[in-house]
């Protein structure tokens, strides 16, 4: 038969209701940080993407921007230099 001393020596090693509650606990605000943590880099990834498809856009402007240079130059006679 188990001694009130080897009760408590059991309850040292082994999890009580109240360890295992406040692991839950616990646990469960660990994945509510993870949802907002992926939330966020959600809309980080977005406005990377957003600004990929505006960088592109803006490279096809200045393309553009420099082909008129140049063949306003050719017609008024003038060496563009780099």
């Amino acid at each position: 038969m188990l001694t009130s001393e080897d009760i408590q020596k059991l309850l040292e090693v082994l999890a009580t209701k109240e360890d295992v509650a406040e692991i839950k606990t616990e646990l469960l605000d660990l994945k509510e940080t993870v949802h907002e943590l992926i939330i966020a880099i959600d809309r980080l990834a977005k406005a990377v993407d957003d600004l990929r498809i505006e960088y592109a856009a803006v490279v096809m402007k200045v393309d553009r921007h420099e082909k008129w240079f140049h063949q306003i130059a050719e017609k008024l006679g003038i060496k563009l230099e780099y």
